[in-house]
């Protein structure tokens, strides 16, 4: 899939347990852990937006594009 999700990268970088930025977005850590390994079919831009405001980030940073 040439879409990469780096959302392990970010919660590294800011030192933020899966857990953790699950209860503050407000999702569950499972449908966390389907964002993370690539297989949802989409997200919603409320849930990237809360990913980018609790990880201090842009949207790039998270989502990235190899062709």
């Amino acid at each position: 899939m040439p879409i990469i999700i780096n959302i392990d990268v970010m919660l590294a970088k800011r030192k933020i347990k899966s857990k953790d930025l699950a209860e503050e977005i407000g999702i569950t850590p499972a449908n966390l852990s389907i964002l993370k390994n690539g297989k949802a079919k989409g997200v919603r831009f409320e849930t990237l937006e809360a990913i980018c405001k609790a990880l201090d980030c842009k949207p790039g940073d998270i989502i990235d594009y190899v062709a």
